[in-house]
């Protein structure tokens, strides 16, 4: 059973903008939810986060340079 979703004008226009033409909003917010699944964006964050962590003393603030 269809449910009905309020978003703003602009993620509305950005959902368009992933979407191809015919192509259901519900569609584009599966299609992208796949893909972030796929992507695994959890682990990615916080693999980055660890490096960057790592790397934290390689580099020195602007403003003691």
């Amino acid at each position: 059973m269809p449910t009905t979703i309020q978003v703003k004008n602009e993620t509305r226009e950005k959902l368009k903008w992933f979407g191809h033409k015919g192509e259901s909003y519900d569609n584009i917010i599966e299609r992208l939810m796949n893909y972030c699944e796929e992507l695994n964006v959890e682990e990615l964050i916080e693999e980055r986060w660890k490096r960057l962590q790592k790397e934290k003393g390689q580099y020195s603030p602007l403003c003691e340079i």
